[in-house]
């Protein structure tokens, strides 16, 4: 329970010790002088229905933000999902409505469309995204890009995984599923002139993630011009990035991605917009 009664919200997931979840939310928290706390809370899954329960009638409790491996076995334990949520077929922020009723939303796909969005702006006559990974939060990602005409490829450990994702998620029948290795051997494919197009190379796996296998994946796949983004976040400076930006792509961080999402749900559980002015004095805090 939170303490002495004060307001709290919490970031569940098992594992959770590498959230940074807590260290944004108590940053923003202290930015605006509000008498409120956030944490991390290891939950199971089995644990998961009477973590809610339990929670459900904490009347400080604010919420929770929910990570691997339990943002699709929430789903049936609220009582309402948003369309963000139902959408996408994946829940990351739950809060109490009225009642103490227990809602669902999904803040990955604003979250990670967040750092894209001049890019987004413009007009392309083409657009594709290569994919890595076909768990929770590649759902979001899936969702938000083929609903802003990308063209996808999803690469997973099982391509038919990757092929349910697609059909379920993407609209329209250019979409291709692949394996993981398709794109961990060089190619030879010569890309065409990419002017006018938009190229997207997304890690959305927790392959580099510390304690994951790493993620192989080899740069001739990256069409010239390719933005690369990788949504793991410890670390932050993963093999991946690395490696692109030595190859000369421009990339994106998983602290982007985490940022934005972050920003959608604290507004829910505090009822205020975070300070987004002091984004580069927080993301040098979660570098250290």
């Amino acid at each position: 329970m939170s303490r002495a009664g004060i307001p709290y919200a919490e970031v569940i997931g098992d594992p959770i010790a590498q959230s940074k979840s807590p260290a944004i939310h108590n940053f923003w928290l202290e930015r605006l002088g509000i008498e409120a706390e956030y944490r991390a809370v290891r939950v199971t899954a089995d644990g998961l229905a009477d973590y809610l329960a339990e929670r459900r009638n904490d009347p400080a409790w604010r919420g929770c933000n929910v990570t691997m491996p339990l943002k699709l076995a929430v789903m049936p334990l609220l009582d309402s999902l948003d369309e963000a949520a139902r959408t996408i077929g994946a829940v990351n922020t739950i809060y109490p409505g009225l009642g103490r009723l227990l809602a669902g939303t999904n803040t990955d796909a604003a979250g990670f469309l967040e750092p894209l969005a001049a890019e987004l702006g413009d007009s392309h006559y083409f657009r594709m995204a290569r994919i890595i990974g076909a768990g929770g939060a590649a759902r979001a990602i899936v969702s938000a890009l083929g609903s802003r005409g990308f063209t996808l490829v999803v690469a997973a450990r099982d391509p038919a995984k990757a092929r349910a994702l697609l059909d379920e998620l993407a609209a329209g029948s250019d979409h291709h599923a692949a394996s993981l290795s398709h794109f961990a051997n060089p190619t030879d494919f010569a890309f065409d002139a990419r002017e006018g197009c938009c190229d997207l190379v997304i890690n959305a796996s927790p392959l580099g993630m510390h304690g994951s296998p790493p993620l192989r994946f080899d740069f001739s796949h990256a069409p010239p011009g390719s933005i690369v983004y990788d949504i793991v976040t410890d670390p932050v400076e993963t093999e991946f990035l690395i490696g692109a930006r030595a190859a000369g792509f421009r990339t994106v961080d998983g602290l982007s991605m985490l940022i934005g999402q972050a920003a959608a749900a604290f507004e829910l559980f505090f009822g205020v917009a975070p300070p987004r002015e002091c984004d580069a004095e927080l993301r040098a805090a979660l570098m250290q």
